[in-house]
């Protein structure tokens, strides 16, 4: 008999059919009845007959005609949502998808798997995972380490050792033994009791994430937990099964206990779940329909389940990967911009750089000179104003090789830290099978990540700082010598006027959110856990000043291709032409005032897809080839990390350089 898994109001509802030739309209009938019935006040409504409903899929939303019969419109077991009218402005609607459900209605399942072993996790590897490219598997040596941590725990168990969080209660608690048939509940009550967090959700991408990172610190083998229910783990990751994790409530220490709770809630059937088959839903229900049972489990599993730094660490992969890409980026756009207001590259000679030989200075200003270097690149506007009288820039344009190169840095110095802690056993306590022993630490402190992404907002907010003052420069006639922001027929059009006071609102935002948060800490747990990172509050920060960053470069992209149009029929050099085409291929010129949200949102996107680093980095590297002394062995300083990990792009063979 077909059943089918019905969202009504925030509430889950399974309807069996006797009859697949009933309706659509039949089920969101039925659905609203059994929701009606256990509602003291009817729901609200005088009678059910008279309640106008919607009925849609859970995945892709897409809406069914109420006609229609069962058989025709859904598949078995499939989870639709009922939207009652007038819901949708109630504060009782609940939507049954994430922000962006539209992401997700194309998501297909991975065929490829990422091995994961505990100690060779990558950021990039973690991106790819929480973007749905992989599937997981743990190695054969991962396996073997995590069944010997296990046998240790059974030990434990079986001789009636006192061990903190085996045999004990938790923190303030740590003294209190727990008899051996109490164990799994003391393991289920504290998942159900630290899941407290509150917010929004972490994103379908965020989650996994999250859970990725957990397996792979599972897979070092100093948690505890069982080869059954670590594979039951990853089967729910492989299925796309993700666990409603509200993105406010750790403090970084003890762990990410409150997210990481949540993770852990949903994996044993209760609480929410997301999947792209389901939408939100009933734990229980979502991985029923994939075929999966809630994990029961064993001692000391909730806790390795748990402690841990994941969810300050994931956030913060994602934050230096994003980081990595803007930066590299800015570097184009700035030198875009220096090209529309005629700016001179003397201030990029290699003597200068080699004289304050900083790494990321150097390279930006290698970055600078192979896009704009008029030997190799010739420019009709850097030959138009060759012989003027200008002896240097501003600073935001003469400087960038200085400022943008200690954010690169910065990302450097992060990015080493980020990729130890996705490597690193961070649970408490310890389970070292080779000394068949647990030893309590505090390698689940968040200090290290925290700082390490308060530090990274610092320095990824200067590129949308300097990037605003260089929007100021291209809107401001009188520093451009073009139209006044950059539109013809200037009273009549607006132009980028307020496309600038985005930047500055954006860049102003920013200022308050480099606050760093791991400054502050406050005593938890009854004076237990009286030191914490609040690493939860650097991660979410950092991403935010990292988004804010992209989209005001995304203006200043913008902004730079704008002014370009008054100086035409001049053309800019190669690779800066390949950089216009491309915005010009999602945003069209600014003839007249028009609605501007979505080219800033294309140009966005351009950014946030790395587009204008793929059309200019084959030039970048290319030029780099060419300029690098045969006579001498390479410095490691020559080189970026981008070249080393650089995509397979080519400039064509018929383009001349």
């Amino acid at each position: 008999m077909p059943r089918y898994t019905v969202h009504v109001r925030g509430e889950w509802l399974a309807v069996p059919c006797r009859d697949a030739q009933l309706t659509v309209g039949w089920l969101g009938r039925e659905a609203v009845r059994r929701y009606v019935k256990n509602k003291p006040d009817n729901g609200g409504f005088a009678s059910v007959d008279e309640v106008q409903f919607l009925v849609r899929r859970c995945k892709g939303l897409g809406l069914l005609d109420n006609e229609d019969p069962l058989e025709v419109a859904l598949e078995d077991n499939e989870f639709v949502e009922v939207v009652i009218e007038g819901d949708a402005m109630s504060p009782d609607f609940i939507p049954s998808q994430p922000e962006g459900v539209y992401l997700y209605s194309k998501y297909r399942e991975p065929e490829k798997y990422i091995a994961l072993d505990g100690n060779s996790l990558t950021t990039e590897d973690l991106v790819s995972l929480g973007q749905g490219h992989y599937k997981i598997k743990l190695t054969p040596t991962a396996e073997k380490v995590v069944q010997k941590s296990r046998e240790v725990i059974d030990s434990i168990v079986k001789e009636k050792t006192v061990v903190y969080g085996i045999t004990t209660g938790f923190g303030k608690f740590a003294r209190t033994v727990i008899p051996n048939n109490k164990l799994q509940e003391l393991q289920v009550n504290l998942v159900r009791s630290h899941s407290s967090g509150v917010g929004k959700p972490l994103s379908p991408e965020r989650c996994r994430m999250l859970l990725a990172l957990r397996i792979n610190v599972l897979a070092k083998g100093y948690s505890g937990i069982s080869l059954e229910t670590l594979k039951q783990v990853i089967e729910a990751f492989n299925a796309s099964c993700l666990p409603y994790v509200p993105e406010k409530g750790t403090v970084g220490a003890s762990g990410d206990l409150a997210p990481l709770s949540h993770l852990a809630l949903g994996l044993i059937g209760e609480g929410k779940m997301w999947s792209p088959k389901s939408g939100w839903a009933d734990a229980k229900y979502v991985l029923q329909a994939h075929g999966l049972k809630p994990i029961v489990l064993k001692p000391k599993e909730g806790l390795a389940l748990i402690n841990g730094t994941q969810m300050i660490t994931s956030l913060g992969c994602e934050a230096v990967e994003r980081a990595s890409a803007i930066a590299r980026q800015a570097d184009i756009v700035a030198a875009l911009t220096l090209e529309v207001l005629k700016g001179t590259t003397k201030a990029f000679d290699t003597d200068i750089h080699a004289v304050r030989p900083h790494r990321g200075q150097i390279e930006v200003a290698f970055r600078f000179r192979s896009l704009l270097d008029s030997d190799h690149h010739p420019s009709e506007i850097a030959e138009s104003h060759r012989f003027c009288d200008r002896v240097q820039d501003a600073y935001t344009l003469r400087c960038c090789p200085q400022v943008h190169g200690v954010v690169n840095d910065t990302i450097a110095f992060v990015k080493n830290i980020i990729i130890t802690e996705l490597n690193s056993a961070t649970d408490n306590p310890m389970v070292f099978a080779r000394r068949g022993e647990t030893i309590s630490g505090g390698n689940f402190h968040g200090e290290y990540p925290a700082k390490a992404l308060d530090y990274l907002a610092i320095g990824v907010h200067e590129l949308a700082a300097i990037s605003e003052r260089r929007i100021e420069r291209l809107c401001n006639p009188s520093l451009s010598e073009l139209p006044a922001f950059l539109v013809a027929e200037g009273g009549l059009n607006s132009g980028f006027m307020i496309a600038h006071c985005t930047a500055a609102a954006l860049v102003s935002e920013n200022k308050a959110l480099c606050h760093p948060s791991s400054v502050d800490s406050l005593s938890t747990s009854a004076a237990t856990e009286d030191h914490v990172s609040m690493g939860g509050w650097a991660a979410r920060k950092a991403l935010r000043v990292v988004e804010h960053t992209e989209q005001v470069l995304a203006i200043e992209l913008l902004a730079a291709c704008q002014g370009i149009e008054f100086l035409r029929p001049l053309r800019t050099t190669t690779p800066l032409e390949k950089v216009y085409d491309l915005v010009r291929s999602v945003v069209r010129p600014w003839i007249k005032d028009r609605f501007m949200a979505p080219d800033i949102e294309a140009a966005h996107r351009l950014l946030l897809e790395q587009k204008v680093w793929q059309v200019a980095s084959p030039y970048i590297e290319k030029y780099r080839m060419e300029h690098i002394p045969e006579s001498r062995p390479v410095s490691p300083t020559a080189f970026s990390l981008e070249f080393l990990h650089k995509k397979s792009s080519k400039i064509p063979e018929s383009e001349e350089l």
